[in-house]
């Protein structure tokens, strides 16, 4: 997250040149466990809250044959592929891979645009001449060798003149592929194509447009333009109306500006005592000004979500007439708008954010002087929070607390190992790691002081290039 007083360096698309590329690891979170766990590569891995409540985060390519996707219900994930290993995911390990891929990725050109921690644009005419398809084939192509060869992992990548075209051509052979969409050949790749793969095309969009007649791009791109208008608005019409057409501006941006800094909790069970939820958004609150301090920001909007018992999201916010990076101060106003938020039927999620971001302001300094802040309590880890091990639950809370599926850990006596599964006070480990065969089970008691959290192991690309190589040759 960069503060908003940076300036971000952009690009202008060139429409006569395939020089955007867009980057995006296979099956990225799963794929990570498959590298670091032997035992489950080939198998299907599936990555997220592994509670009665949670949802999958990534699927590996296994998993995807029984129909197991992201955004998932665990619970229906299970009932579709009982024998896949669900594990709570490994944010730190994570982590360490996406930064190796984008140092990468920003060798190629210093216009990279992260857009998540598996996802980025890159713009190659900032650092490259001569952007034919065989030039730019030859650069993917050697990134695509660079981030294997560093991380053990694949990446498919598209390019194409816009972002538009690079984004669908990284997804049309998934994975470990390379798309490379000349300017010529936008409208051959755009116009088979479903229109619910233009972005901005959801369920309800979609739906009006194939109820009209309108299924794909190509349809799309030869609608009237008014009466896109009169169906979706303005906007939403004319911006898609251009994305059929293969027209998008949007530039590859650098630095990417932070518009928001929030946190966010996800409960096992609903919850309706209102000072048991008004401690919860105090504590959420110091989470939120913790982060606001560590990128030198402040915000004059503060928000608070809440997600009922049935599904429903509320929003509520208050513009502040100063920003503030207080803990205090976005505590106050985030527990007053829970005030007026009906909790008696059960709150399952609640989260404060705070927007309108600038560098600090003379007012956080004034408030710093009223005293310091209560430590918080250790509570439930939040969605995104590290935990012991370098885990994080942003798609919904464990299963249980205590050991979590997939964590990394190391025993006194046996060494470095993972954690299958746990409960009725004892714990389930797999010792191995990305260089050791597929590894023995042990089991112990769950307070076992010989048994420690750790972080994730260290993935060496010598020894798997040795691997690699003495596998083919056994093969062959």
């Amino acid at each position: 997250m960069s503060s908003s007083g940076a300036s971000p360096v952009r690009s202008r698309p060139d429409p006569t040149r395939p020089a955007v590329l867009h980057l995006d690891l296979d099956a990225f979170f799963a794929a990570v466990e498959q590298r670091d766990k032997p035992s489950l590569r080939g198998r299907p891995v599936v990555v997220g809250g592994t509670g009665v409540r949670g949802v999958v985060a990534t699927a590996s390519y296994e998993a995807r044959v029984f129909g197991v996707g992201s955004a998932m219900p665990t619970a229906q994930a299970r009932r579709a592929c009982p024998n896949a290993a669900y594990l709570s995911g490994r944010f730190e390990a994570y982590r360490v891979v996406s930064e190796q891929v984008m140092a990468l990725a920003r060798e190629l050109s210093p216009l990279v645009e992260p857009v998540s921690m598996d996802e980025a644009y890159v713009d190659l005419s900032a650092a490259h001449e001569g952007l034919d398809v065989a030039a730019v084939t030859a650069v993917a192509e050697g990134f695509r060798a660079a981030v294997r060869e560093r991380t053990g992992l694949t990446v498919s990548v598209g390019a194409g003149p816009s972002k538009l075209v690079a984004k669908i051509a990284s997804d049309l052979r998934k994975p470990d592929a390379l798309v490379v969409v000349p300017p010529d050949g936008q409208r051959e790749l755009l116009d088979p194509l479903s229109v619910r793969k233009l972005p901005g095309v959801g369920a309800v969009t979609g739906d009006r447009l194939v109820r009209s007649g309108l299924r794909t791009v190509g349809d799309l791109a030869a609608a009237d333009e008014g009466e896109l208008v009169r169906m979706l608005g303005r906007a939403h019409g004319t911006g898609l109306l251009a994305f059929a057409r293969g027209v998008d501006p949007r530039p590859v941006v650098g630095e990417r500006e932070a518009k928001s800094v929030s946190a966010e909790q996800t409960f096992g069970t609903d919850l309706t005592d209102r000072r048991d939820l008004a401690e919860r958004t105090r504590r959420t609150a110091e989470r939120v000004a913790g982060r606001l301090v560590a990128a030198g920001v402040s915000g004059r909007t503060v928000t608070l979500k809440v997600r009922r018992y049935d599904f429903t999201t509320l929003n509520r916010s208050r513009t502040l007439p100063h920003a503030t990076s207080s803990a205090r101060e976005i505590a106050a106003h985030a527990v007053e708008l829970l005030e007026g938020v009906d909790v008696a039927d059960g709150v399952r999620l609640l989260g404060v954010g705070v927007s309108g971001l600038s560098e600090f302001a003379q007012a956080d300094l004034l408030a710093d002087l009223l005293g310091p802040v209560d430590e918080p309590e250790p509570e439930e880890p939040p969605p995104g929070a590290l935990v012991p091990g370098g885990s994080a639950h942003p798609y919904g809370p464990p299963a249980r607390p205590g050991w979590l599926p997939g964590q990394d850990v190391e025993h006194a006596e046996h060494g470095p190992g993972w954690v299958q599964g746990s409960g009725v006070g004892r714990v389930t480990v797999r010792f191995e790691g990305p260089h050791t065969p597929p590894g023995r089970i042990r089991t112990f008691r769950d307070d076992d002081p010989d048994l420690l959290p750790a972080g994730p192991p260290v993935f060496d690309p010598r020894r798997w290039a040795a691997q690699r190589d003495a596998a083919a040759r056994t093969a062959s």
